[in-house]
């Protein structure tokens, strides 16, 4: 089955205190959004990945691919007003919705081939797949007369990839968005599908502030 991988970088570098997009700094010497292109490359070697940056970055991402990559397997398109909406023109590059369809935060790039894999399992047997890993701190939330402690044991953190079979992925896109779209779990379930969660990974960080940068310096040296 063909498989598609809608890479989100979008992001820009206001709590990174960097002028660079945080896509685009450098991590071992590399860019941050190269580690997830060469992880699913590698684990998937039919896969299409389609890059979706803004307007204004799109040469620079084409400098990224010429210099690491088969450009033959990767486009670009410009991303949208908000995350939904830029997914949203990555999936018009989809062209089989007899497909599986990754969506992946591009500044995530400690993902693993391993779980790469367990979402694609799940995707052929459910026909989606969620990364959660377990919430580790107390929780407390707001209510009106002040505030009450949460079960954390019913709370799960969400990453990406986020994985879906085309026949779903697609045409749950093709709804009116809305404010609360903040992942593609939100637009399918307002599709009126239920996900399925699979085990995620504590180390599938998300590079959003600086000290983020020197974790995944020092998981990508250990992991050599």
């Amino acid at each position: 089955m063909k498989k598609y991988v809608i890479l989100v970088a979008g992001g820009n570098g206001t709590r990174m205190n960097s002028v660079v997009p945080k896509q685009f700094l450098l991590l071992n010497g590399k860019p941050v959004l190269y580690y997830a292109m060469n992880t699913f490359l590698q684990q998937f070697p039919d896969c299409k990945i389609i890059l979706v940056l803004p307007e204004e970055h799109i040469a620079a991402g084409q400098e990224i691919i010429d210099a690491f990559f088969d450009y033959s397997r990767i486009d670009i398109v410009t991303g949208g007003r908000t995350r939904f909406h830029s997914v949203q023109n990555g999936l018009a590059m989809v062209q089989d919705e007899n497909s599986v369809i990754f969506v992946h935060d591009a500044v995530r790039p400690l993902v693993s081939g391993a779980l790469l894999q367990r979402c694609l399992d799940a995707v052929l047997e459910f026909g989606s797949a969620i990364p959660v890993v377990d919430c580790k701190d107390s929780l407390r939330r707001l209510v009106d007369d002040g505030n009450e402690a949460v079960d954390r044991s019913l709370i799960k953190l969400v990453q990406t990839p986020q994985a879906f079979h085309g026949k779903i992925l697609l045409p749950a896109f093709k709804i009116d968005y809305k404010d609360k779209f903040t992942d593609e779990a939100n637009v399918v379930e307002a599709f009126g599908l239920k996900v399925m969660l699979v085990e995620g990974d504590a180390a599938n960080i998300k590079i959003t502030q600086p000290a983020d940068l020197i974790f995944a310096a020092a998981m990508l040296q250990t992991a050599e």
